[in-house]
C-alpha cells in the first residue's frame, strides 16, 4: 500500500464542545447509558489477545507482587491479628482493592473457581481487618490509631472508594455480598463522621465519589448518592487540611473554587480525572446542569490545550499533573497510565449526557496509545510515565513502591467491552469498532449483534444483527472517528448515497430483522499532525498516525538514523502488516528521497532492546 500524503495542519486542539439536542425537560440529562462487558463477548485478534494475556499473566503477576513480594496482603493479616508492622506506603490498601475489580471482571466473561477462591480468601482477611466502629484502613490500623481522620491528603477515603467499587463488582461478578457489606459499613462509619451538620471534609484524592454513585447504583440507598454529592460540594470553600502543619495547595487538590465553578484544570491529573467523574455520576442523578456546565468548559481546557497527541494528559513529574496551557513537553512528559485511563472513563460519560462522537474520539485516542501503552506485549511489565521521546532509559518494570498504574491497568483491560455500544430511547450506539458479541436486552427480549472487523489495522466494520425482538425500529448509529476523512455504509449490500450525520454518527433509521448486515468502511491513510503552534516543543516537528493509532520511530528500527531522521510534504508512506513483529503490527515505512524511516504504534514501543524513541519528528519545508 502506497501513499503521498501532504502534510495535514490537524492540531491537536481541534474539538469544540458538543450541545446536548435535548432540554432537561424532555430527557434527563444522561440519557443514554452502556452496555455492560459482561453482555460483550470480545472475539477480534486485536483486544483478544490482550484479554487473554490479562487473565494468564497480568493478574497473576499482581497477585504474587500482592501476597509474595510487597506485603500488601499481610497488612490486613497482621490488623487482624493485632500484631506487626505495616509495610509500604500509606494507600498500599488500594492496590488491592483494585487488583480484585480486576479479578471480578475477569470472573465475568471467564468463570474460573481458583481465581474465584482466591478472591475469596482475599475478602476474609479485609473483613477481619474491620475494626469494630467499622473503620478499615491497615496504614492507620497498624500506626497510628488516634491519627485517623486527621489528614485529608492520607488517602482514607481513597482507599474506601476502591474497596467499594471492588465489593460492587465483585458482587455483580459473583452474587456474593461479604466484600459489600463491609464496604456498607466503612460507609456508614463515614457518614457518622461527616457530613452536613458534622465535620467538614475534602478528600485530598479523588475516587470516593464516583465510588459512592456506584454503591447507591446496587443499594438504592440515597443517602450514599448524597454523601457523594456532599463531598463535591466540599471543595472550594476553605475546609481543606492537611492537619498536621503541612501546607495544602488548593490548587493540586482542585480546591480552589466551588466545583461548578471551575473552567481550568489544575493540580494532579489523576484526582482531576475522578473528580470529574464523581461530578458527571451524580449530575446525571440529580440532573445538576451547573455541573455539567462546568464539565464543557474544563474538557474544553484540557483536550484543547492541555492533552497530548497519544490522549495522554499530565505533563509535570512535579505535580504529577498539569502546569500551564500548552506545556507539553516530550521527553519529560509525565501522562500518567492512569490518568488516560481517567480520560477514558471521563469521556465516556459525557458521551452519555451528549450523544456527540467528539467525547468516543477522545475516549479512543486514550484508550489506543496513552492507556494501552501502560502494559507491555506481555502483559507482565508495566509503565507509570508515558514520555513522548525517551533517550533509552525509561522502561517498564515489573512492579512500583507506588503501583497504582499496575492495579489500574489489572481493572481497565477486563473492562474494556464498556465502551463498545450504548443504548437510548431511540437508538443503539456503535462508539468502537472490536469484533464482538453482544446481547443488548429490550424488554424481555434481546438485541444481539456481531461486529466483525480488523481494526485498527483496516477501517472495514461488518455488523450483522443476529437476532431482534419482534419488532425492532430504532436507530442504529455508527460512530465516524475523527481522523476518517472518507467512508461509506451499506446495508444488506447496497449503500446509501447520503445517509444522516449527527453529532459524528451515522443516522440508521429503519426496521431491523435478524440477517441485516451493516457495511462501514473507513478510508484509513497515513496522516502528518502538527501541533499547535503554542506548543512550542513541536515547533518545526510533525507526528504520524494512522486510524486510531500514534506512530513513533524506535532507535532499535533506526540505528543509523534515529538523530536525522525526518520528513516532508514530499514523504511516501508505504504501509505493511508484520505478523512477526511486536505480536503482529502495520509498520510504516516513511521515504523521503534515500532516507527510509520505520514507524511502529507508540503503544508497542519499548517491548524490543532498549534504545532511543520519539513521536515528534523533524519535518522540512521544501
Amino acid at each position: 500500500m502506497k501513499y503521498l500524503i501532504g502534510c495535514i495542519l490537524l492540531s491537536m486542539v481541534v474539538w469544540g464542545c458538543g450541545e446536548n439536542s435535548s432540554s432537561p425537560e424532555e430527557q434527563p440529562l444522561k440519557w443514554i447509558e452502556q452496555v455492560d462487558f459482561s453482555q460483550v463477548k470480545i472475539t477480534d485478534n486485536f483486544w483478544s489477545p490482550r484479554l487473554k494475556s490479562h487473565v494468564t499473566t497480568t493478574l497473576p503477576v499482581c497477585i504474587d507482587q500482592i501476597e509474595n513480594q510487597t506485603g500488601r496482603i499481610q497488612n490486613f493479616e497482621n490488623v487482624a491479628k493485632g500484631t506487626g508492622e505495616h509495610s509500604g506506603i500509606f494507600f498500599d490498601d488500594s492496590d488491592v482493592y483494585k487488583a480484585l475489580e480486576g479479578i471480578a471482571y475477569a470472573l465475568i466473561n471467564n468463570p474460573d473457581p481458583a481465581l474465584e477462591k482466591k478472591a475469596d480468601e482475599w475478602i476474609d482477611k479485609f473483613a477481619a481487618a474491620q475494626e469494630k466502629d467499622w473503620y478499615l484502613n491497615t496504614y492507620y490500623s497498624l500506626t497510628a490509631p488516634d491519627k485517623r481522620w486527621t489528614n485529608m491528603d492520607m488517602h482514607e477515603m481513597y482507599c474506601a472508594g476502591h474497596m467499594i467499587e471492588a465489593a460492587v463488582a465483585y458482587y455483580q461478578a459473583t452474587g456474593k455480598r461479604k466484600l459489600l457489606d463491609v464496604s456498607i459499613r466503612m460507609t456508614e462509619h463515614m457518614m457518622d463522621l461527616f457530613g452536613p451538620g458534622k465535620r467538614h471534609w475534602v478528600p485530598g484524592h479523588e475516587e470516593i465519589e464516583l465510588a459512592l454513585v456506584k454503591l447507591y447504583n446496587v443499594t438504592g440507598d440515597e443517602r450514599y448518592l448524597d454523601f457523594s454529592y456532599w463531598l463535591i460540594e466540599e471543595r472550594g470553600h476553605g475546609h481543606g487540611s492537611k492537619g498536621d502543619g503541612g501546607e495544602w495547595d488548593p490548587y493540586y487538590f482542585q480546591d480552589e473554587i466551588p466545583v461548578r465553578e471551575m473552567s481550568k484544570v489544575a493540580g494532579y491529573a489523576v484526582r482531576c480525572m475522578y473528580l470529574y467523574c464523581g461530578m458527571a455520576d451524580v449530575a446525571g442523578l440529580k440532573n445538576d446542569e451547573g455541573y455539567i456546565e462546568a464539565l464543557n468548559r474544563l474538557w474544553d481546557n484540557v483536550v484543547n490545550r492541555n492533552m497530548y497527541i497519544t490522549g495522554g494528559i499530565g505533563s509535570s513529574r512535579h505535580n504529577e499533573g498539569f502546569t500551564q496551557d500548552y506545556d507539553l513537553p516530550n521527553y519529560d512528559a509525565y501522562c500518567e497510565t492512569c490518568a488516560s485511563v481517567g480520560m477514558v472513563y471521563w469521556n465516556s460519560r459525557m458521551n452519555q449526557f451528549t450523544g456527540d462522537a467528539q467525547y468516543i474520539n477522545v475516549l479512543e485516542r486514550s484508550m489506543y496509545n496513552g492507556a494501552l501503552a501502560g502494559v507491555s506485549l506481555a502483559g507482565d511489565r508495566f509503565f507509570y510515565v508515558n514520555p513522548l521521546a525517551s533517550h533509552g532509559n525509561h522502561h517498564r518494570q515489573e512492579w512500583y513502591g507506588c503501583a497504582c498504574c499496575p492495579s489500574q491497568v489489572s481493572r481497565f483491560l477486563p473492562s474494556i467491552g464498556n465502551y463498545i455500544y450504548g443504548t437510548s430511547k431511540e437508538a443503539v450506539w456503535i462508539n468502537l469498532y472490536i469484533g464482538n458479541q453482544t446481547e443488548i436486552p429490550v424488554g424481555k427480549d434481546k438485541l444481539i449483534l456481531k461486529q466483525e472487523t480488523n481494526y485498527p489495522w483496516d477501517g472495514r466494520v461488518d455488523i450483522t444483527v443476529v437476532n431482534t425482538p419482534s419488532s425492532f425500529d430504532k436507530e442504529i448509529r455508527l460512530r465516524i472517528p475523527d481522523w476518517c476523512r472518507e467512508s461509506t455504509v451499506a446495508i444488506n449490500g447496497k449503500k446509501i448515497g447520503q445517509p444522516a450525520i449527527e453529532k459524528g454518527y451515522y443516522v440508521l433509521p429503519g426496521t431491523w430483522k435478524a440477517g441485516d448486515k451493516i457495511t462501514l468502511e473507513m478510508e484509513m491513510p497515513v496522516e502528518v499532525v502538527s501541533a499547535d503552534i503554542r506548543v512550542k516543543e513541536n515547533t518545526g516537528k510533525r507526528a504520524v498516525q494512522r486510524g486510531p493509532l500514534v506512530y513513533c520511530i524506535e532507535e532499535t528500527d533506526n540505528a543509523n538514523l534515529f538523530d536525522s531522521a525526518s520528513i516532508s510534504p514530499e514523504t511516501i508512506f508505504r504501509v505493511s502488516f508484520r505478523p512477526e513483529l511486536l505480536n503482529g503490527v502495520n509498520v510504516i515505512e516513511a521515504t523521503t528521497g534515500n532516507q527510509t524511516i520505520n514507524l511502529i504504534p507508540y503503544y508497542s514501543w519499548d517491548n524490543r532492546e532498549p534504545g532511543q524513541m520519539k513521536v515528534w519528528l523533524d519535518y522540512k519545508e521544501l
